[in-house]
Formats: C-alpha cells, sequence, structure tokens
C-alpha cells in the first residue's frame, strides 16, 4: 500500500470514529429527552400559525395569484 492510499484509509478512518461518536451523542441526547412541555407546543403552534398566515397572504396577493394563473394556463395549453 502506498503512503498516499495509507493517508486517505486514515482518513477514512478518523471521519468514521467522529462520526460514529457524533451519532452516539445524539441517540443519547434523545433518549434523556421526554417530549415537548405545554409551552413549547404552545410556541411551536402559533409560530405554524403565523407562518401559515404569511403563506397565504404571499399565495393571494396579485403578482403571485397572477403568476400561478399564467403558469397553469401555459400547462392547460401546452401541446402534446
Amino acid at each position: 500500500m502506498t503512503r498516499r492510499e495509507r493517508r486517505i484509509e486514515e482518513f477514512g478512518m478518523g471521519v468514521r470514529t467522529a462520526m460514529a461518536g457524533w451519532w452516539r451523542a445524539r441517540r443519547e441526547t434523545a433518549r434523556r429527552d421526554e417530549g415537548m412541555t405545554t409551552s413549547e407546543y404552545a410556541v411551536g403552534t402559533i409560530a405554524a400559525a403565523g407562518f401559515a398566515a404569511v403563506l397565504y397572504k404571499i399565495v393571494t396577493s396579485g403578482a403571485v395569484s397572477g403568476a400561478l394563473e399564467s403558469v397553469i394556463g401555459k400547462a392547460l395549453d401546452a401541446p402534446f
């Protein structure tokens, strides 16, 4: 085995070892997590509702609505 091949193999082993340690830490953290509290659910729900409202306003705006209608119209009028 050449020196270059040994270095590549050593690098690969180092990456595998580091990733194994990272995954082990993630599993241990997930096992300790007992779930979200009520306040975390409330904040998540409010954030999701706010994001949905913003998306609704963007999609129903004139510019986006016109662009969507244009795309759909072009798709329906496409020759086969």
